[in-house]
């Protein structure tokens, strides 16, 4: 698994209880281009709305701003495309950007740790002891997942990372806050990862993933997924990068008129080799549902 070709669709729709008389939407949904990582082709379309500028941001995301159509009751955003990835057992390499390295190393409000996450800090750095930087990273990342369930639909996206620290569950968001948070507390500096991966027992998905990635000296970014006890192989397709989930989330945005929202998220993430195997694989069945027809 040294190289993969993802294809990917991720779609977007809003539906309002009442007209939209003035929104405005800022996607991250834009795969980077990063050690590891090439855009073969990538397209973003928009029903009831249009983009109204581009540009990349100070954690280098490529942003895409677009308004949509006053009176709309229904928006849909549609990103497809091919991005081809390899296994660089989560190194990403020397840091770039218009942030200082430094910049990384600052809490933010769903980062900042707490009683709890101080004590599993302690724990962690106790465990640890005289590990290297990368081994204790590892070492922290176990147990996070250990200590943290995997719940889905126990929190949301204000959840902090004390707070998911606390209660003992959460989400891939929620550990990626939580390491961020003891990493910093440790003085190493890590950032927010939102992206794709390509599951092992699925293609469609309900929700992009996220991740962490800390600084080590001598690696650069290294990348922790804490949810899945790994770091990041060709499966995962980066994004966008933050200081937590807000300066990386897929869509933020206002808007005026519109009651209420109710989003609906679908999201398709497969490699092509497996794409053409099941199909050939389909046809083939189909061939001997045909043959087996005859015999019945």
């Amino acid at each position: 698994m040294s190289k993969l070709t993802l294809s990917i669709r991720h779609t977007t729709h809003y539906a309002f209880t009442q007209p939209v008389v003035h929104a405005l939407q800022r996607l991250r949904l834009t795969p980077k281009e990063t050690q590891g990582q090439r855009i073969i082709d990538w397209q973003m379309t928009f029903d009831n709305a249009h983009a109204e500028l581009q540009y990349d941001d100070q954690h280098f995301n490529h942003v895409t701003l677009i308004g949509l159509a006053p009176g709309a009751r229904e928006v849909t955003v549609t990103c497809a495309g091919t991005v081809e990835t390899e296994d660089n057992a989560g190194v990403i390499g020397r840091h770039s950007g218009h942030l200082p390295l430094w910049s990384f190393l600052r809490q933010t409000p769903l980062t900042r740790p707490g009683a709890k996450l101080r004590a599993l800090l302690r724990e962690a750095q106790g465990a640890g002891a005289g590990e290297a930087p990368l081994d204790f990273l590892h070492s922290l990342s176990s147990l996070i997942r250990e200590r943290v369930t995997y719940e889905a639909g126990r929190t949301h996206s204000a959840t902090t990372a004390e707070e998911a620290a606390l209660h003992g569950f959460g989400v891939c968001q929620d550990h990626a806050h939580i390491f961020i948070g003891a990493a910093r507390a440790n003085g190493i500096p890590a950032r927010y990862v939102s992206g794709y991966l390509l599951m092992d027992d699925r293609t469609e998905q309900e929700a992009t993933h996220a991740w962490a990635e800390a600084h080590v000296e001598g690696l650069g970014w290294v990348g922790f997924d804490v949810s899945n006890g790994i770091s990041p192989d060709p499966r995962y397709v980066r994004v966008a990068t933050g200081s937590d989930y807000r300066d990386a989330a897929p869509v933020t945005g206002i808007s005026i008129g519109a009651a209420e929202e109710v989003l609906t998220v679908g999201l398709t993430v497969e490699a092509q080799a497996q794409t053409q195997s099941q199909s050939q694989s389909q046809a083939g069945a189909s061939q001997s549902q045909q043959q087996g027809q005859s015999n019945q």
